[in-house]
């Protein structure tokens, strides 16, 4: 294992940590009050020219402002519609610079941390990715952009069905979606040139390192009460490491817990 690579990143993402910590709360309290009184009252209505200036806006303040340079990542995220894998009473905070509760204890991630995840597997355009943690689908469509195949996993039932309603509206015709135990990776795919988790495990599961193709990236929160963004790339001599930044994550469900 090697190269740990924190400096600058983690400096930003711990300050913004705690900025997204506070902001999420506030607006939470606030905007699902608002949202249920005015959003409710007429489907989440805000018009496609606002929403898209919005995402616009997160992806030049959000994203970009922050050190994304990958331009096929900063072009999916300012296509993919992040308010369509929210409710409609949370669609005018779909933009904003915090990860949203979507159900069943999960969370859509904040833009940047998607944006951050999905440049560390740099991903070219033929590539075979797995992800685990299927959640809102909103990670998946990114990926979906950037990759010829998506293969993900979904512990929970419910959210798989949900993601799988929207991305199938949505058109993506690249996307496999099944329900299982995401530690388990989904073998009879493998080898993947590109996996990502959505949530965190104490230890990084075997089985994805296992699946993980020569040349492979590998991106996943690892941590407890305590978690780091790791990147694992396997190459000819063994796995090489680098610690990206320290996050928060929901810990990663199995079929046991």
């Amino acid at each position: 294992m090697r190269g740990v690579q924190q400096g600058g990143i983690a400096a930003r993402l711990l300050c913004q940590g705690l900025l997204t910590l506070l902001a999420f709360s506030v607006s939470s309290a606030f905007g699902l009050f608002k949202g249920n009184k005015q959003n409710g009252r007429n489907g989440g209505g805000l018009s496609p020219a606002h929403l898209l200036a919005e995402r616009q806006r997160m992806v030049d303040e959000q994203i970009a402002h922050r050190g994304i340079r990958d331009e096929r990542v900063l072009a999916a995220m300012r296509k993919v519609e992040r308010h369509r894998f929210v409710s409609d009473a949370q669609r005018y905070l779909a933009y904003g610079d915090y990860p949203l509760p979507v159900g069943e204890g999960q969370t859509i991630s904040q833009p940047y941390i998607v944006a951050l995840m999905t440049e560390a597997l740099a991903l070219k355009g033929g590539e075979r990715v797995l992800e685990v943690g299927t959640g809102s689908g909103y990670q998946t469509a990114v990926l979906a952009e950037l990759a010829e195949e998506v293969y993900t996993v979904e512990i929970l039932p419910a959210l798989a069905e949900r993601a799988a309603a929207t991305l199938n509206e949505l058109g993506y015709r690249n996307i496999h979606i099944r329900v299982g135990d995401g530690a388990e990776g989904w073998a009879e795919h493998a080898p993947y040139q590109g996996i990502l988790v959505t949530a965190a495990p104490p230890e990084v599961p075997p089985a994805l390192i296992e699946q993980l193709d020569e040349g492979g990236r590998l991106v996943i929160p690892v941590g407890v009460s305590s978690q780091e963004l790791e990147l694992y790339t396997r190459k000819p001599e063994g796995l090489d490491v680098q610690r990206l930044a320290p996050v928060r994550f929901v810990p990663l469900t199995h079929r046991n817990t």
